[in-house]
């Protein structure tokens, strides 16, 4: 192994939960009287923290979202995530080969520390995160593209960022990682190659990755 700290996304890299997500947020938002579909989610809010959406709602129509948005907008989220959430083809096997080698690994995700527990529980990922090893965009000022949460993760978890590598899917979160100055590989089961430039690597398949690291 290369690194010394392995940190992963956590929404479409171990858990999949983004067209779930996605899909309630595009109605929501529109609901709202902003129009949005599923694919203008994906494009536009994917990776990112709660604060983002009200910053570009607010930015394109000069209308804040109401007061209880995020509130809402989790509640109908977790009640499809008991619904219909499923782990990540392979996540749990990666997770399984880093713990038997002892290889240290951390979540650092832009969704709450809600969100990442509901979802761990509904996949049965939980076994394999106990809260020493969760880090949420609520840890810190600025959420990703900024690279905050990743340096905060390396430095809760004793590794300098040169010495760590980052799974990400996300436009975002690569540029975050890549701001941390970390190496980043990025999974493109659900974002196109191109949008994932800066990372050190690509791949479709979650059993790709530990031939990646090394």
């Amino acid at each position: 192994m290369r690194y010394d700290l392995v940190i992963f996304d956590n929404d479409g890299v171990l858990v999949d939960s983004e067209p779930i997500s996605n899909r309630h947020l595009a109605a929501y938002l529109t609901e709202l009287g902003h129009p949005t579909t599923y694919e203008d989610s994906i494009r536009d809010y994917m990776g990112s923290a709660m604060h983002r959406i009200h910053e570009v709602i607010l930015e394109r129509s000069g209308q804040r979202l109401p007061e209880d948005f995020d509130d809402v907008f989790h509640a109908r989220v977790f009640t499809a995530f008991e619904r219909e959430l499923t782990a990540v083809s392979g996540a749990g096997e990666v997770l399984e080969k880093l713990a038997a080698e002892g290889v240290p690994y951390c979540v650092a995700s832009s969704g709450s520390h809600e969100r990442i527990r509901v979802g761990h529980r509904a996949t049965g990922l939980d076994r394999w995160f106990d809260d020493e090893r969760i880090f949420s965009s609520q840890d810190v000022g600025r959420g990703k593209p900024a690279p905050d949460l990743f340096l905060y993760a390396a430095e809760r978890m004793g590794v300098a960022p040169e010495r760590c590598v980052v799974v990400e899917d996300s436009p975002l979160g690569v540029r975050a990682a890549v701001a941390a100055g970390m190496d980043v590989y990025g999974f493109t089961a659900m974002t196109p190659p191109a949008k994932l430039a800066g990372a050190k690597g690509l791949f479709s398949e979650m059993g790709e990755l530990l031939g990646l690291l090394g």
